[in-house]
C-alpha cells in the first residue's frame, strides 16, 4: 500500500499531512543548476572559439559592398545650418555653409537669381532663362498681350475693384477696394 493510502487511514489528527520528497527537490534543483553552467559553458566556446573567428575572418576579406560613403551618410537636404555637409549647390560647385552665418544661404540663392536675371541661363544650346531686359523687348516686340480699351476696358476695371462682401449676403459684388 502506497503512503498516500496510509495517510487517509489515519482520522486521529485533524488535519492532513503534507508529504514532501525534499530528496526529490534537492536532486531537481542540483540537476537544473548542472544544466544552466553547462548551457553557459557551451555558449561561452561557441562564442569565442567559433563565431568571432569567423566574424574576423568575414570582416577581413569583405569590402563591404553596402558600405554608405560619407556623402551618403549625411541626411538629405536641407539640413540644420550647423550641420555637417550643409551648403548649397551651384553652377560652379559646391558651397561650404556649415560655420557662417544664418543668411548666407539666402544671400547665396540671391546671388544665383540675379545672376539669372541680369545674364540669363543656358545648358548647352538650350536657352532655359532669357535675361529680363531681353524678355521684355521680345514680348513687346511679339505683341501677344492684348489689353481691353474703350467702355471694355472701364468695364473689366470695375469689376476687378469690386467684390462680394458680408452685407449682400454673397449675392452681389458690391464693396470696393480702395
Amino acid at each position: 500500500m502506497s503512503k498516500h493510502n496510509e495517510l487517509e487511514n489515519n482520522l486521529e489528527k485533524g488535519y492532513e499531512e503534507d508529504v514532501i520528497n525534499f530528496k526529490g527537490i534537492i536532486y531537481f534543483g542540483a540537476g537544473l543548476f548542472g544544466l544552466i553552467v553547462i548551457t553557459f559553458v557551451l555558449m561561452w566556446i561557441l562564442q569565442y572559439h567559433v563565431l568571432l573567428p569567423q566574424a574576423e575572418a568575414n570582416d577581413k576579406s569583405s569590402l563591404h559592398p553596402m558600405a554608405m560613403s560619407e556623402d551618403e551618410k549625411l541626411p538629405p537636404e536641407p539640413r540644420l545650418q550647423s550641420a555637417p555637409g550643409f551648403g548649397l549647390d551651384t553652377k560652379s560647385g559646391r558651397i561650404n555653409l556649415e560655420l557662417r552665418e544664418p543668411q548666407a544661404e539666402w544671400r547665396e540663392i540671391q546671388k544665383q537669381n540675379k545672376d539669372i536675371w541680369e545674364n540669363g541661363e543656358k545648358e548647352g544650346n538650350t536657352v532655359i532663362a532669357l535675361p529680363i531686359k531681353e524678355a521684355e523687348e521680345k514680348l513687346l516686340k511679339d505683341g501677344s498681350i492684348k489689353s481691353k480699351t474703350g467702355a471694355e476696358g472701364e468695364k473689366a476695371l470695375q469689376d476687378a475693384k469690386t467684390f462680394i462682401s458680408g452685407s449682400s449676403a454673397g449675392r452681389l459684388a458690391s464693396e470696393t477696394r480702395r
